[in-house]
């Protein structure tokens, strides 16, 4: 065995510092063509990145600028303006169409016992022309900031602006609320409504607005009492303040808000932008009865596409009612939209349709529909949380994507006319690229690898038909990471192990391995199993993966049947076979790479979180042999105690194989079925060591899931650790909880591998 120096806590706390210190690139603004005096033209570029503080405990998030100057068929220079700087309290921001005014919703500190305040504030390019307290308007809750219901639309006047926010409940009082003798019977004292605030319907003049389109934000109403513990159904992990939203519209030159009236009860709208002429609203309604299910990473909830007219005050269905749809983008030539769209219920992500509206004939197409199996040289299909905002080239006739090509993310033009794709990364390097926007034809992206933090690259969109030409430039390098090398391969299950109804499948793994160092010869394994199980690991920068890399562990990331990327089938033959085909396809995979790669197979442990989590859980339980340690994040140990905790109780049944009606109760077969599909069921046969680790806030895999699990294995003497994480949801994403879980996972590994 080649010696080992195990590295101590500073050491390690010293490289996780360095690696966390590489920021994300998350946003990207292009500004309006200028002309030099020599006839050249150029633009500005804004984005925005994330960064961990961890003396602050917190994400910053941080602008930088760039000019580049182009010809309108490739870019001529590029290069930085400036320094960078911290963002402060921006929970939204938005350039105008013509790009010379920008909104922001900010959020700012309460004075002394106050709450946090949210202000709108409207900024042109000298100076802020307009800051609104919403706050104390009081016209409705909170401004949704979440990329799932909200939004900040500028009307094409550049007149008005759109966003989201929590409808304004009525303040409940106790029934023995000690009230203030009366002294009169004004409309003040009584507490009716004063005339001018009346509720103003859709399409009735709103008082200070310009055109009388506005609609009105409703009166105050009497105080109720009985209502102070009134339980109010949430949208689950991440969203839970957000239960009732309101479409509301800024009057910029009249200073006045309005709530959007006419949104049918039943649903949920969010999403929304200006139709063309402004005469209404477009929006996404989610169907929130009978209860509300968790939307997070919830592509598959019954929503439809609607339009809002605020001269006639009626809501008009624009697609099929019964599909789940989201992403909608209108063209620049106002004639179409583009959106996703997926089958209600099953697998919760999955292959997309990619539909599209004509405004003008009324007319819905499939523009790509989804596709069976992935083959290479062939468009894989659509895999993507959201389009980019800005995802139309300036011909209105082709759109930009970027989707997972089985462990690799690629960037895909899009001719919504034919449906024919074109990769525009496809003679690029290899790794994970995402478009960040594009405007007038100019691409900007972001691209990185497991060895490389990411980088901004530019292009011109060539003419069509010549997209395969597109040249990419690096506007904001990121030197790689050194002692990382990486490779993915592919696996084929044996005969035994084939599907019946999808046979044929394979699956990949990305293997990172440290290229230098006393362990690069041999080094212990960790095994990384992602979570889902309908997502994917691509081959972009993780911190995690890339730190333990770095310490002397290879990692081994594991896209089992069931993952995106590798088409509709792989998703579709996962449900009823969790916890069999999934485990033994890691299983498949873990000794393979053991045979043919030179890896220390008497040291090999498992870190996996959510399904991530349950499939580790599952093979040290059915593969006591393999593993000799084993970390897992927010795991689901016991389908069965789920179901009836977790904001998706819909996933439980589905993976386990069973059909899901809000209205019926598994019956004790079910129940069984769910108990057999988990790993809780092979707590005997564990012998590794278990460090688990919860986050307190997880509604989608409840902490109790856990707890559950540790104490099963210390009423069986099994070494085990647990961590619990105040103010931490299930991807325990918070910087105190992210560092401190890499610190606690790597001392683990290195205990229990003997390091």
């Amino acid at each position: 065995r080649v010696p080992q120096v195990q590295p101590r806590a500073e050491e390690l706390s010293e490289l996780y510092r360095e690696l966390s210190q590489h920021p994300g690139l998350s946003t990207a603004c292009l500004g309006p063509d200028l002309t030099t005096q020599y006839g050249g033209k150029y633009c500005s570029l804004y984005t925005e990145w994330s960064q961990r503080d961890l003396a602050r405990a917190e994400n910053i998030k941080f602008c930088r600028q760039y000019l580049i100057f182009h010809d309108g068929a490739s870019i001529v220079y590029s290069g930085p303006a400036g320094t960078c700087s911290e963002i402060k309290g921006e929970l939204l921001s938005r350039e105008s169409p013509s790009g010379t005014l920008k909104a922001v919703l900010r959020k700012v500190p309460g004075k002394e016992k106050e709450k946090e305040k949210q202000f709108l504030e409207v900024w042109d390019q000298n100076r802020k022309v307009k800051s609104i307290d919403l706050t104390a308007l009081d016209k409705h809750g909170g401004v949704y900031d979440d990329d799932q219901f909200g939004c900040l639309a500028w009307s094409h006047s550049e007149t008005h602006l759109l966003y989201v926010a929590e409808k304004k409940r009525p303040k409940a009082e106790s029934f023995f609320q000690s009230k203030a003798p009366e002294l009169g019977t004004s409309d003040e004292d009584t507490g009716h409504p004063k005339k001018e605030d009346a509720p103003i319907k859709v399409g009735s003049p709103h008082p200070g607005s310009d055109g009388g389109w506005l609609c009105g934000c409703g009166a105050d109403q009497a105080v109720p009492q009985g209502e102070q513990f009134v339980y109010h159904d949430d949208w689950g992990e991440t969203l839970s303040t957000r239960s009732v939203p309101v479409l509301c519209v800024l009057d910029i030159e009249g200073n006045s808000i309005s709530v959007l009236e006419g949104i049918p009860e039943h649903l949920s709208p969010g999403q929304a932008f200006w139709s063309p002429e402004d005469t209404g609203v477009v929006f996404v309604g989610w169907w929130h009865e009978p209860f509300r299910l968790g939307l997070r990473h919830c592509t598959n909830r019954r929503s439809a596409l609607f339009y809002v007219d605020l001269t006639g005050g009626r809501c008009e269905l624009l697609s099929e009612d019964t599909r789940a749809v989201w992403s909608p983008r209108l063209s620049p030539d106002g004639c179409r939209i583009i959106y996703l769209e997926n089958n209600v219920l099953g697998p919760h992500q999955q292959c997309s349709r990619l539909r599209m509206y004509d405004w003008y004939t009324k007319h819905t197409s499939t523009v790509l529909d989804t596709v069976p199996r992935q083959a290479w040289g062939a468009f894989p299909g659509i895999y993507c949380g959201a389009l980019p905002g800005m995802c139309w080239a300036a011909d209105s006739r082709r759109i930009l994507l970027d989707t997972a090509q089985r462990s690799q993310q690629d960037v895909f033009v899009v001719d919504t006319a034919t449906g024919t794709t074109t990769s525009l990364t496809a003679d690029a390097p290899q790794g994970s690229w995402s478009v960040l926007t594009i405007d007038r034809d100019l691409l900007v992206a972001r691209f990185s690898t497991p060895s490389c933090p990411p980088m901004l690259k530019v292009a011109v969109l060539p003419t069509a038909g010549h997209e395969a030409q597109t040249q990419w430039i690096c506007l904001q390098d990121a030197p790689p990471v050194p002692g990382i090398s990486w490779s993915i391969r592919t696996l084929q299950p044996p005969p035994e192990q084939e599907h019946p109804q999808y046979g044929g499948l394979d699956f990949d793994a990305i293997l990172m391995r440290p290229s230098e160092g006393p362990t690069a010869q041999k080094p212990p394994l960790v095994v990384m199993p992602h979570g889902g199980p309908h997502s994917v690991f691509t081959a972009g920068w993780m911190l995690y993966p890339a730190a333990l890399c770095r310490v002397g562990f290879a990692v081994l990331l594991v896209n089992y049947r069931g993952s995106l990327g590798f088409g509709q089938d792989s998703v579709a033959s996962l449900p009823g076979n969790v916890g069999t085909q999934d485990v033994r396809d890691v299983q498949l995979c873990v000794e393979r790479v053991l045979q043919e790669e030179t890896l220390d197979a008497s040291r090999v442990a498992l870190v996996g979180g959510s399904h991530g989590g349950f499939l580790a859980c599952h093979l040290i339980g059915q593969f006591p042999d393999t593993y000799r340690a084993c970390v897992v994040r927010n795991p689901v140990v016991n389908i069965a105690s789920m179901v009836a905790a977790t904001d998706i109780p819909d996933w439980c049944l589905t993976e386990t194989g069973l059909p899901y009606k809000p209205d019926t109760l598994p019956d004790p077969a079910q129940w069984t079925e769910m108990l057999q599909k988990s790993p809780i069921r092979y707590v005997d046969q564990v012998h590794a060591p278990v460090l688990l680790m919860l986050g307190e806030d997880d509604r989608r895999v409840p902490p109790k899931q856990g707890l559950e699990y540790y104490r099963a294995l210390k009423a069986r003497g099994m070494p085990t650790r647990l961590l619990w994480y105040p103010g931490n949801n299930h991807a325990l994403a918070g910087v105190e909880a992210e560092a401190d879980g890499f610190m606690n996972m790597a001392l683990w590994l290195l205990k229990h591998l003997q390091c």
